[in-house]
Parts: C-alpha cells; sequence; structure tokens
C-alpha cells in the first residue's frame, strides 16, 4: 500500500501529516525571526535544554510534553534576560543551558527505576505518535503566529533587526523580543515530535536560510520559509513511509538538499551583483 493510499486507511498518517503541515508553517514563521535575529544557537539552545523538562516529567510519570514546555520557556526567559541585563554574555547563557538542560534531563531519566520507553522519539522524532492534543496545540500556535506576524510584523522585524531603531519607533522591543523568544520554545517543544532534539534546530534555520537566498524581503523570507518546511515535512513524510527510513532524517536532508541546489542556482546571480559592486567602487 503506497503513502497516499495508507492515508485513506489510517488515521494516525492523517494526523503526522496535518502535523508536519501546522509544525512546517510554525517553524518557518519562527524560524525567520531566529535566522534574522542571528540567534540560531538560541534554537538551539532551547531545544536541547527542553529535555531536562522531558526528564524530570518522566521521573514523577508526568506529561514530558508539558515538562518540555515550562523548562523550554523558562530557559528561553532566562536567556533572555540575562543578555538584556548583561549579566552574562547571550552566547554563555545559550551554551550553559543547552548543557545543564541535556544533564538534568540525563540525571533524572537515570534515577527513574526501569526501562524509560519512547525517549528516542523525543531525541530523533517520531511523527507517527503525533497525538490530537498535540495537533490542537499545533493548531493554536499556528494560529497565534499568524495574527502576530498579519498585525505587528514590522514591529517584530525593526526588533528583529536593530532594538534601537525600533525604540524610536515607539516600539516596545524587549516585550516584543521576549514575546518572540516564548513563542519559539513553544514551537519548538510543540514540533520535537516531528523531528526531535537533535535535528530540530535544521527544521527552524534551513528553510529560512533557503528563502534568504531567493529574496530579501521579510514578509516573503516568512511566506518561502514557511513553504519550505511544510514542503520539507510533507515530502519527507512520504518519502519516509515508502522506504521505511526515520522521518526527521529524511525531511532534514531533503531540506538539505535543497539548500545546496539553491546556493548552486543563485551562485551567478550573487557573482553578478558582487562584480557591480567592485565595479561601482572603483
Amino acid at each position: 500500500m503506497n503513502f497516499f493510499e495508507a492515508l485513506g486507511t489510517y488515521d494516525f498518517l492523517v494526523d503526522a501529516l496535518l502535523a508536519a503541515v501546522l509544525s512546517g508553517v510554525a517553524c518557518g514563521i519562527v524560524g525567520t525571526y531566529v535566522v534574522t535575529r542571528r540567534l540560531v544557537f538560541l534554537g538551539g539552545g532551547i531545544t536541547h535544554a527542553s529535555f531536562g523538562g522531558i526528564g524530570i516529567a518522566y521521573h514523577f510519570g508526568l506529561n514530558p510534553i508539558g515538562g518540555a514546555m515550562i523548562f523550554a520557556i523558562l530557559s528561553a526567559l532566562g536567556i533572555e534576560w540575562a543578555g538584556a541585563k548583561g549579566r552574562i554574555r547571550e552566547d554563555s547563557a545559550i551554551g550553559i543551558v543547552w548543557s545543564l538542560g541535556m544533564a538534568i534531563g540525563t540525571l533524572f531519566i537515570f534515577a527513574t527505576p526501569g526501562y524509560a520507553p519512547n525517549l528516542m522519539s523525543f531525541l530523533f522524532g517520531d511523527v507517527l505518535t503525533v497525538g490530537h492534543s498535540n495537533i490542537v496545540a499545533l493548531e493554536v500556535l499556528v494560529g497565534v503566529l499568524c495574527v502576530v506576524m498579519l498585525l505587528w510584523y514590522r514591529p517584530v522585524m525593526w526588533a528583529s533587526f536593530d532594538k534601537d531603531y525600533a525604540r524610536s519607533q515607539g516600539v516596545r522591543a524587549n516585550l516584543i523580543l521576549t514575546a518572540m523568544t516564548v513563542l519559539t520554545a513553544i514551537t519548538i517543544v510543540l514540533s520535537i515530535r516531528i523531528v526531535g532534539i537533535v535535528l530540530l534546530i535544521s527544521l527552524l534555520t534551513v528553510p529560512a536560510v533557503i528563502a534568504s537566498a531567493l529574496t530579501k524581503s521579510y514578509p516573503r523570507i516568512l511566506l518561502l520559509a514557511s513553504l519550505f518546511a511544510v514542503v520539507g515535512n510533507v515530502v519527507g513524510l512520504w518519502v519516509a513511509y515508502e522506504v521505511d527510513f526515520p522521518v526527521g532524517a529524511t525531511t532534514i536532508i531533503l531540506l538539505g538538499i535543497t539548500l545546496f541546489i539553491v546556493k548552486l542556482l543563485t551562485l551567478p546571480s550573487h557573482r553578478r551583483k558582487s562584480a557591480r559592486r567592485r565595479e561601482n567602487l572603483s
């Protein structure tokens, strides 16, 4: 039975497809913010720190996604606070939270009697295990992100590129950046089941990098990044089903190949632009 026939037979595959589409939209929007702000390392830090919440929740018999959510949001706010107050360099704070979260998660899992089931799905993803509640949460998240970007994309863009300029335009830059950091943490946690903690940073960054190679317009990057993330997730799910490969790894490899092809195709135009700049300077 091929993938499209199976969609009409298995409800879990339909749920996986919905999750792939929704997480693609969310990661495309948030990934554009992360790449624009040059905080890819922040995404990786929050992603890996969330493992601490998974470990704690598993140890006490709670919902691992709920534990990851709380841990990720607190970690994101802590990193943002440390960077804003100048108490510690932002990259240092991210590195500390990254390793501390993984260490705490490992410690609590090790301290839990018995075998820890399904933890590999958190590390490397398993979109076929996505539940209905996760899909509903993704729908709400995508709705919030779309509203934010439709109504306030300019303040978000200004705050991402230049906080001082944003303040000069009457924008509460710190509030916007904090809100976007929290939304980044939520997006990361709700997308963990799709590609996993280890690979999620690529789903956040690669579509946005592909889009930025094709256009420099922020709204267009948002749309294209979401499109590439959705197509990558859906095609990755389809290919992985047909050849029985891990979905997360297949998705990231396909996105990586797409980035390589786009960079090759756009290289001549970049060279022409660089040559024209050198001529204008000479």
